[in-house]
């Protein structure tokens, strides 16, 4: 029971560090490679994050901050993607993308990867033939820490909007990621985002494949 205790005295210690302040943390979007052949030129147009964040959510899947949220402006709640929590589950510090980074941005990014790796060309031309608004609706991870682990997860939901050559379509895409790391750890955050781009983007494909995308 001695031993017990102390491991978890000592997983609470590592847990609770550095989890007052702000952690920023940077996400690599991965290359996604499908064996359908898409065509045509795609302009991505208005990527609106629509997330709705709490004061004290009873749950951390729940987008929320540290402090006052009404001091907050749109581009600063951007650019939040997670919030830190102690050994015991109580909300800490927030997580963040590095100064400038936004999941506007994050989310482009994924979606440029999954229609070139489709054979689609993504371009920065409003009169492209076909063009894509997207509304965010769920880009955000947390942990749940346990004895001898902790569950980093990840949670993307958005709605893919395309108006043109390709139809007036709407679609919902998802992905989720899990991780199970000792410490909170910026690699621990960053493997689930990263299993979660991955799942994003699988998911992506299958559903422009079902819509004949």
């Amino acid at each position: 029971m001695k031993n017990i205790g102390f491991l978890f005295i000592c997983v609470t210690l590592l847990l609770a560090g550095c989890v007052t302040g702000t952690r920023t943390i940077e996400l690599d979007v991965p290359e996604y490679s499908s064996d359908k052949t898409g065509s045509g030129d795609i302009y991505i147009g208005l990527i609106d994050d629509k997330r709705v964040f709490e004061v004290k959510p009873r749950s951390p899947s729940t987008p929320s901050v540290k402090g006052e949220l009404a001091s907050l402006s749109k581009e600063q709640l951007s650019s939040l993607i997670g919030r830190q929590r102690n050994g015991y589950g109580g909300a800490m510090g927030d997580v963040a993308l590095p100064e400038g980074g936004s999941v506007l941005e994050e989310m482009r990014d994924l979606l440029t990867s999954g229609l070139e790796g489709r054979g689609y060309n993504v371009v920065n031309d409003e009169n492209a033939p076909t063009k894509m608004t997207v509304n965010i609706n769920k880009f955000w991870a947390w942990f749940s820490p346990g004895f001898a682990s902790v569950s980093f997860e990840t949670d993307l939901q958005c709605d893919v909007n395309f108006i043109g050559d390709l139809g007036d379509r709407s679609l919902d895409i998802r992905g989720y990621g899990l991780n199970k790391g000792q410490v909170a750890s910026d690699a621990n955050w960053q493997l689930a985002y990263r299993r979660a781009f991955v799942n994003f983007l699988e998911h992506f494909d299958s559903v422009m494949d079902a819509e004949g995308l």
